[in-house]
C-alpha cells in the first residue's frame, strides 16, 4: 500500500461529509428564477394572459416559433431512471435526485443551458421511451443519464431514431468523448501513436462500449485492443456473451474485433506490456492492482474513470510505474470526466437548433477539446483543461458538425458560436455572483441536521430563526 493511499482515503471521506453538510443546508442545487422584466401589476397582462395567446397562436400556426416566443432553445431535460448512478449502481430514482440536479447545475453554471433533473419511476426501457416522447415538445434536447446497460443503448437509439431534438446519453457519449481528447494529450506526452499503442479497457459497460467505438473512429487499432468485463477478457470464444449477442450485441462486437490473440484471462493479462489502460469499473480502489501497473508498458498511462472512487488511487498508480494517471474526480489532477463535454456539446446543438448529436459531432468535438489543452501547454499533471475554464464551452461548441452534416436549423459562422457560448456562460457567472452578493444565495448557513430547518445568517452577523405557523 502507498503511504499516500490513507490520506487519499481520509480526502474522500472529508469530501463526503462536507457534501452531505451542503446538501442539507441548500436543499437542493438548483432553482427557477424569471428571466422577463416585471416591472408592476400590468406586466402580467402581457406576459400571462390575455396577452400570452398572441404567441400560443403563432406556435399553434408555425410549431419552431417555440423556439422564438418560449425558453424551448435553451431548455433540455436530464433524465433517468436510476439504474446506473455514478459507481453506486441501482439506487433507485429518488436517490438519483442528488446527481441530476447536479448535472443541471453543470449544465447552467458552465454552459449556460437550462436543464430540467427528471427521475422516471419505471425500469421498463419501453415505458421510459414513451415517458420521454410524451416530455419532447418542452425541451430543446434531450440528456440521458445514469441508466443500466444493455438498455441504455436500446433506449438511445430508439429516441434518436424518434424525436427531432439532440438526444444524447452522457455515460456513453460524454465519456468517450473525454477519454479521447485525454488520450490524445497523453500520448502528445508519452510520444505514442494511438494507431499502434496497446490498449486495455477495464470495464465493458455504456460507457466502455462507447469508448471503444470512439477510439476505434479516431484511428486506434481494434486489434491491439483486449477489453475485460467481470467474468475476463473478452474474445471470440466468450460463448456465455456468444449465447446473448441480441441482448448484448455491443458487447459482443467488442468479443469479434479485438483482442487479435484471444488472450484469456482478466485484468492482470489485459495490462500485461498495455501502453494505456481505461478503467470504467467498479467504484473500488482495488480493482486495479499496483502489479499490473508494473507490468505494463513504459511510459504508460491509466484513466481510472470510476466515480466517487477510482478502480486505483492515482498515487499508488503513479509509484507502481504509470507516467501519466487521470481519473473522473475533480479533487485530483487530470480529471477525465464528461463535465468537460456536455454543457459545450449542448450549448452548440442548441444554437444551430441541430436536430442531433451525431458521432461525427462527437469526435469533432474530442479534436477540439484536445487541441485546446494542446494550446494551453500541456504536462503530466494537465492533459486536459480543468472544467471551470470558461473557455472550454465556447471550444467545444464550435466543433459541432450539425451544419456540415445537414442537420441544423440554423447557421452559425464559428465566431458567432464561439461568442454566442461565451456570452452565455458569463452571463450566468455574473448572475450567481450577484445573488451571493444580495445573499439571495448564502455563501454559508449554520450547521442543521437533516430534516432541521437551515437557520440564515443575517449581514450583521446575527442569525433568524425561521417563523413557524401556529399549529
Amino acid at each position: 500500500m502507498s503511504t499516500s493511499e490513507p490520506s487519499a482515503r481520509s480526502q474522500v471521506e472529508n469530501s463526503a461529509a462536507e457534501a452531505l453538510r451542503r446538501h442539507a443546508l441548500a436543499r437542493g442545487k438548483v432553482q427557477l428564477l424569471p428571466k422577463c422584466a416585471i416591472r408592476d401589476f400590468r406586466d402580467f397582462a402581457v406576459w400571462y394572459t390575455p396577452g400570452v395567446a398572441a404567441p400560443c397562436r403563432a406556435i399553434q400556426a408555425e410549431p419552431d416559433m417555440a423556439y422564438e416566443y418560449t425558453n424551448k432553445g435553451n431548455s433540455i431535460a436530464i433524465i433517468s431512471d436510476g439504474t446506473r448512478v455514478l459507481g453506486l449502481g441501482d439506487i433507485g430514482p429518488a436517490a438519483a435526485l442528488p446527481v441530476m440536479e447536479g448535472k443541471a447545475l453543470l449544465f447552467k453554471y458552465l454552459g449556460g443551458v437550462d436543464a430540467v433533473p427528471l427521475c422516471l419511476g419505471t425500469k421498463d426501457p419501453a415505458e421510459f421511451v414513451r415517458t420521454v416522447r410524451l416530455l419532447a415538445p418542452s425541451f430543446g434536447g434531450i440528456n440521458l443519464e445514469d441508466i443500466a446497460q444493455p438498455k441504455c443503448f436500446r433506449i438511445l437509439e430508439a429516441l434518436r431514431s424518434e424525436l427531432d431534438i439532440p438526444v444524447w446519453h452522457d455515460d456513453q457519449q460524454g465519456s468517450a468523448m473525454v477519454v479521447l481528447a485525454g488520450l490524445l494529450g497523453a500520448l502528445r506526452i508519452a510520444d505514442k501513436s494511438i494507431r499502434r499503442v496497446k490498449i486495455a479497457l477495464v470495464g465493458v459497460g455504456a460507457a466502455g462500449v462507447a469508448t471503444f467505438r470512439l477510439l476505434r473512429a479516431a484511428g486506434a487499432d481494434p486489434a491491439r485492443m483486449v477489453a475485460c468485463d467481470s467474468k475476463g477478457t473478452l474474445h471470440r470464444h466468450r460463448h456465455d456473451i456468444d449465447a446473448q449477442q441480441h441482448e448484448f450485441a455491443e458487447k459482443w462486437r467488442i468479443c469479434v474485433e479485438t483482442n487479435a490473440e484471444a488472450l484469456e484471462g482478466g485484468i492482470a493479462e489485459a495490462l500485461r506490456e498495455a501502453d494505456v489502460c481505461i478503467a470504467f469499473a467498479k467504484s473500488d480502489p482495488n480493482v486495479i492492482k499496483p502489479e499490473w501497473i508494473s507490468s505494463m508498458a513504459g511510459n504508460a498511462i491509466v484513466f481510472a474513470c470510476a466515480n466517487p472512487i477510482p478502480e486505483i488511487w492515482p498515487d499508488v498508480a503513479r509509484s507502481a510505474g504509470a507516467r501519466i494517471v487521470g481519473t473522473g474526480r475533480s479533487d485530483f489532477p487530470n480529471q477525465v470526466n464528461n463535465t468537460l463535454a456536455f454543457p459545450g456539446v449542448f450549448r452548440g446543438a442548441l444554437d444551430v437548433r441541430a436536430s442531433a448529436i451525431t458521432d461525427e459531432m462527437t469526435l469533432a468535438a474530442a479534436y477540439e477539446l484536445a487541441n485546446y489543452a494542446a494550446e494551453r501547454g500541456l504536462t503530466e499533471e494537465a492533459i486536459l483543461p480543468r472544467m471551470d475554464d470558461p473557455e472550454v464551452v465556447a471550444r467545444v461548441a464550435t466543433a459541432m458538425k450539425a451544419q456540415e452534416q445537414g442537420i441544423a436549423k440554423l447557421a452559425r459562422t464559428r465566431a458567432q458560436l464561439r461568442q454566442a457560448a461565451a456570452k452565455a456562460v458569463d452571463n450566468v457567472r455574473r448572475a450567481t455572483r450577484l445573488l451571493m452578493q444580495a445573499e439571495l444565495i448564502p455563501t454559508e448557513l449554520h450547521s442543521t441536521a437533516p430534516g432541521q430547518e437551515p437557520v440564515p445568517q443575517l449581514s450583521d452577523g446575527t442569525s433568524e430563526e425561521p417563523r413557524r405557523c401556529p399549529t
